[in-house]
C-alpha cells in the first residue's frame, strides 16, 4: 500500500490503521511530513496571496489616499482624530491613533494592515499577528518610510514567500511529532485499558495515521475561513478516539490456561 492509500484508508478505517503498526518507522515519518504538507496549503494559500496584493496595495493606499503619519517613542502620530478606514481591492487599512479600534473590532477583516495607537496588526486569512511599536527603538518612521520598504518588499517577495512558507511547513511538521509522541503516550493507557498487548513504538505509528481525521477536517475548514469552536480540545478528542478505536482492533492475547 503506498502512502496515498494510506492517507485514503486512515481517514476512514481503524482496522487498517492497526495494522500499519508494522510497517517501518521510515514510512511512517514520511507520512507524518506528508500529512504536515497537506495541512499547511491554505496557510500558505492565504499568506503568498496576502502578501502579493497586500504591498501593491498597501504601497498605492500609502502614497496616495492615507494620511500622512509617523510612529516614534512607541506611539502612532497624525493629523487625523477619528479612526480611518479604507478598503480596496480586498485589502483594508485601518488607521487609527486615537485607540479607539482594538484587535476585537477589526477581527473578520480577510487581508489587511491596521496602525493602531501602540502596535500593528498584519491579517491574512482572517488570521492576525500583532506587533507593538517599540520593536522600532527609538527610531522614527514615517509613511514615507515605509513606502520605501514596500518597494524593496515587493522585489524580494518571490524569496519572502517560499522562505515563509518553508518555516511554515518546519513548524508544523515539528508540532505533529511532538503530538504524536503525546498522542502515543495516551496510547499507552488506552491499550492498558482496553487490554491489548502492544508496545510503545507500534502505538507510535498508529497515533500518526490517527491524525489523518482530524488534520483533513481542520484542513478543510482552514480552507473555507471557518472557525471551529475549541478546535485544539477537538482535534485532540477525535484523534485519541481514532487511536483508541484503532487499539480496540488489535486482537486480544489468548489467555493461557
Amino acid at each position: 500500500m503506498n502512502i496515498f492509500q494510506q492517507f485514503y484508508k486512515s481517514f476512514y478505517s481503524p482496522k487498517t490503521i492497526a495494522l500499519f503498526r508494522f510497517q517501518g518507522i521510515g514510512k511512517t515519518i514520511l507520512y507524518v511530513f506528508l500529512l504536515s504538507l497537506f495541512s499547511i496549503l491554505p496557510s500558505v494559500y492565504f499568506l503568498s496571496t496576502a502578501i502579493s496584493t497586500g504591498i501593491d496595495t498597501v504601497r498605492s493606499i500609502m502614497k496616495d489616499e492615507l494620511t500622512p503619519f509617523s510612529i516614534h517613542n512607541g506611539q502612532l502620530f497624525t493629523k487625523t482624530s477619528v479612526p480611518i478606514t479604507i478598503d480596496k481591492e480586498n485589502f483594508t487599512i485601518f488607521l487609527d491613533p486615537t485607540g479607539t479600534l482594538t484587535e476585537e473590532k477589526i477581527a473578520g477583516t480577510d487581508n489587511g494592515l491596521a496602525l493602531l495607537k501602540n502596535k500593528f496588526v498584519l491579517i491574512a486569512g482572517e488570521k492576525s499577528e500583532t506587533y507593538p511599536y517599540s520593536m522600532f527603538g527609538d527610531k522614527k518612521v514615517s509613511n514615507q518610510d515605509l513606502i520605501q520598504l514596500l518597494n524593496t518588499l515587493n522585489g524580494l517577495k518571490v524569496i519572502i514567500i517560499p522562505v515563509l512558507s518553508i518555516f511554515i511547513y518546519l513548524f508544523t511538521s515539528a508540532s505533529n511529532f511532538v503530538q504524536i509522541s503525546i498522542l502515543a503516550l495516551f496510547g499507552l493507557g488506552l491499550k492498558n485499558l482496553s487490554g491489548r498487548k502492544i508496545n510503545y513504538r507500534q502505538l507510535w505509528r498508529m497515533a500518526a495515521y490517527s491524525l489523518t481525521l482530524p488534520t483533513v477536517f481542520f484542513t478543510i475548514m482552514a480552507s473555507i475561513k471557518t472557525t471551529v469552536p475549541a478546535s485544539s480540545l477537538l482535534n485532540w478528542l477525535v484523534a485519541i478516539l481514532v487511536l483508541y478505536l484503532s487499539i480496540n482492533e488489535i486482537p486480544k492475547p489468548k489467555k493461557v490456561e
